[in-house]
């Protein structure tokens, strides 16, 4: 087996792995769940400082935002897409595929999106039902302030859905304080559970604009509406998978625990930063670093494919390329959750020293 150190999936606690072989019940039929299931959601909302409603989705990180943008887009909504970043601007699919039209505010994907030039923005720009924003956009690393560019928003009414997928429990998101309609998380990053479930938070804003809606949300399995009272009928829409909410329960706790988890964060993010531009690597950011992934340009006379090979077979440790208009450029080290950890970060870091100079030889 290879030491995961990728931005997700993460390294996985004995526990949350023992968690996930306890007996099952019956989801559907048994009171019990739903009391077990509500319990986890509201442990959600209390670890993101939320009031707002909490449910979580049997699908990895991505049925997260295409269930926001579904439940939220009729035909001919106008919608901002703020695109900074390969996932930024990814939303603009799921917007289109259920009828919104999109308008994009761009951004450079090296830069972390400035408040006070947004702010200007929407002065002349703000005839929008929602927008969407991107806290760390993965293939990048960029982390944006989507606290302050949500406040920003809703001073002119427009409706919020947040991607925290690879930043939450890593990085600080306080939903209320944000004024975020729907923020949505992932198992398999920071939280450092297997991958397969997501998790949203609704404000009442945004539950109140589903049910208000004139048109019906054009999906099942991707609609949040479905869950809004399961369980007051006791009753959800499709089977819960059991063991992998147990699983998740069981990492959540573990983030409850962990009171220092965002100077854990910080102090490894800024070690391996500074670690890898001791070695003559440039970082790929101007300014906006996550601490839960370093993206690293890959230097002259090498590839990104020699680098991540060389690392498994020589090292045996595993960190990622990128991908879409990143393809190629970068090398990604994930130092979120249980990766980031003294141990794992400096095998990591003196790993990526050798095979660096393993490939000059050559």
């Amino acid at each position: 087996m290879y030491k995961i150190m990728t931005p997700g999936p993460t390294q996985v606690r004995e526990n949350v792995r023992n968690a996930r072989s306890l007996a099952c019940t019956n989801p559907d039929l048994d009171p019990a769940f739903y009391d077990y299931y509500k319990e986890t959601c509201e442990l959600i909302s209390e670890l993101l400082e939320t009031k707002n409603t909490a449910y979580i989705l049997d699908g990895e990180g991505i049925l997260g935002l295409e269930a926001a943008c579904a439940s939220l887009t009729e035909p001919g909504d106008q919608v901002l897409v703020l695109d900074n970043g390969v996932y930024g601007k990814g939303f603009a699919d799921f917007v289109t595929m259920y009828g919104g039209q999109v308008t994009f505010y761009e951004a450079p994907y090296t830069r972390a999106l400035d408040v006070d030039a947004f702010r200007a923005y929407l002065k002349e720009h703000h005839d929008f039902k929602y927008a969407t924003l991107v806290h760390c956009d993965t293939p990048s690393g960029v982390l944006n302030p989507v606290e302050e560019l949500s406040r920003a928003l809703h001073e002119y009414g427009i409706m919020t859905i947040v991607d925290s997928v690879s930043a939450m429990f890593g990085e600080p998101l306080r939903v209320d304080e944000g004024q975020i309609d729907i923020a949505c998380g992932g198992s398999q990053k920071a939280l450092s559970a297997p991958p397969g479930l997501t998790f949203v938070t609704v404000s009442d804003a945004a539950m109140k604009a589903m049910e208000e809606r004139k048109t019906p949300i054009a999906s099942f399995y991707a609609n949040i509406l479905v869950f809004k009272d399961y369980y007051k009928n006791l009753w959800f829409p499709y089977t819960m998978p059991i063991s992998d909410i147990y699983g998740l329960r069981a990492a959540l706790e573990n983030v409850k625990a962990d009171t220092e988890r965002y100077d854990r964060h910080k102090k490894y993010g800024e070690m391996t930063r500074t670690a890898v531009q001791k070695m003559g690597l440039s970082l790929y950011l101007e300014n906006g670093y996550s601490n839960t992934v370093t993206v690293i340009r890959i230097p002259e006379g090498m590839t990104a494919a020699d680098i991540l090979e060389t690392m498994k077979k020589d090292h045996n440790i595993m960190i990622a390329g990128s991908f879409d208009v990143l393809t190629g450029q970068v090398i990604r080290i994930g130092h979120m959750g249980e990766n980031a950890n003294e141990q794992d970060v400096t095998e990591t870091l003196q790993a990526l020293e050798q095979t660096l100079s393993s490939l000059k030889k050559k």
